[in-house]
């Protein structure tokens, strides 16, 4: 996949380059729904707020979440449920992660890379498959993170790979370093396999990392 890393973006300037995209896909699409997926964790969380304070047509876009944890809306460690209760009021349509989910083409995937190069709940343990035949698995990490010991639901890489566009935020020196020996396949960690898989159809999507 092609991949442009861009340095030291602020939140703003990374509100402002999803707004862009999904802007131009709401004028291409003229009507009807489009859908993004976005990732839990305390990285996009201000991000989304100026995303829900923006111009977009939030009543147009269902957002989906890369994975989550098995537990209530209401609990503090559900991304769907931090997730709807920032975008819902803005107008969007926020659907949560089920077992026998059909996750569509999206038009955008925006990931967040863990330290141990694990992109959604697609953890080393687990060991992702980029030819998965399942668009969603249910998953136990392991080790089980002490800050939220639940088990998951994720997209898997056909279904994340399964889109217009990817975008990367990360944060810190080694991450970047990860990602970086990952984009050029020096690593077999699941986002090295996202990166070199082969999405649906006759083309790759561009991949975007503000680090």
């Amino acid at each position: 996949m092609p991949i442009e890393i861009i340095d030291n973006a602020t939140d703003e300037a990374i509100a402002s380059w999803i707004e862009e995209r999904l802007q131009i896909v709401l004028q291409q699409a003229a009507s009807g729904e489009i859908s993004i997926s976005v990732p839990g964790g305390s990285t996009p969380f201000p991000i989304l707020s100026l995303l829900a304070a923006s111009t977009l047509d939030w009543s147009r876009i269902a957002v989906w979440p890369g994975d989550d944890r098995i537990v209530d809306e209401a609990h503090p460690a559900s991304n769907v449920g931090r997730i709807r209760a920032l975008l819902e009021p803005a107008g969007a349509r926020i659907v949560p992660l089920a077992e026998s989910a059909k996750p569509p083409h999206f038009a955008l995937v925006w990931l967040g890379m863990g330290s141990d190069g694990h992109i959604a709940s697609l953890f080393p343990n687990t060991d992702p498959d980029p030819a998965d035949p399942l668009p969603l698995r249910r998953i136990t990490p392991d080790p089980l993170p002490p800050e939220a010991p639940f088990d998951r639901l994720t997209l898997t890489i056909p279904a994340l790979t399964n889109a217009d566009a990817l975008l990367f935020v990360i944060r810190g020196a080694d991450k970047r370093a990860l990602f970086e020996a990952a984009a050029v396949h020096a690593s077999d960690l699941p986002v090295a396999r996202l990166l070199g898989a082969r999405p649906l159809g006759d083309h790759r999507p561009p991949v975007t990392c503000f680090a």
